[in-house]
């Protein structure tokens, strides 16, 4: 892992699809990530790294996935990861599937951002616009998928000037070890620093009090 920075700029917590359908055992995404989550820890890891931002009152930003019937049925250009959904109608708009997971929901103080659509969650969503408000300049990005969503918005929060972390015990690939290994050399070109969850956690601003 990458050394942390004690860069003093804004931080922000960007949780991505910390939904149902990925992190309850009945949703559909569940059993195909099941294997890596008991593997790295990855829900305990959101669970305190959400804390860990809570505590210190740095803001966390929740970025959900949603499909309405209407995008369903008239999405044009379907990619792969687009066919897999929409043909098990993944991230359902209203349905349980696309409620956020009991553990890892927003509470007061944080920011729910628009449903995004695509892998990036900066290209169809207000992300951009409320962190900026909230004048954050580092942002750390955890949640799913590691290999997807994960690694496309931190990518494009790099090429957008914000300072990037990337925790990769707090998400977790589209397969096993072998693609966990590999994300994490991506990572270590995309970020500023690639941190573990308690590394993070021991560092300013998240410090134990």
């Amino acid at each position: 892992m990458t050394s942390a920075s004690t860069a003093s700029a804004p931080i922000g917590l960007v949780l991505i699809d910390t939904v149902n359908e990925i992190f309850s055992e009945e949703g559909k995404g569940y059993p195909g990530f099941k294997a890596e989550f008991e593997r790295i820890g990855t829900l305990g890891n959101l669970r305190r790294l959400l804390a860990g931002f809570r505590d210190n009152g740095c803001p966390a930003f929740f970025s959900p996935m949603s499909y309405t019937d209407e995008e369903y049925a008239n999405w044009r250009h379907k990619s792969g990861i687009h066919h897999m959904m929409f043909d098990n109608r993944m991230f359902e708009a209203g349905s349980w599937g696309a409620e956020f997971h009991p553990d890892l929901t927003p509470g007061p103080n944080d920011v729910t951002i628009a449903p995004h659509k695509n892998l990036d969650v900066f290209a169809t969503t207000d992300l951009d616009i409320q962190l900026k408000r909230r004048g954050v300049e580092h942002v750390v990005v955890a949640g799913m998928i590691g290999t997807m969503c994960v690694e496309s918005t931190a990518r494009s929060a790099m090429e957008r000037g914000y300072r990037v972390t990337l925790v990769p015990d707090a998400t977790a690939p589209d397969g096993g070890p072998d693609s966990y290994e590999q994300m994490l050399r991506r990572y270590a070109l995309i970020a500023h620093e690639v941190l573990t969850t308690d590394e993070l956690l021991a560092t300013r601003p998240f410090h134990s009090r």
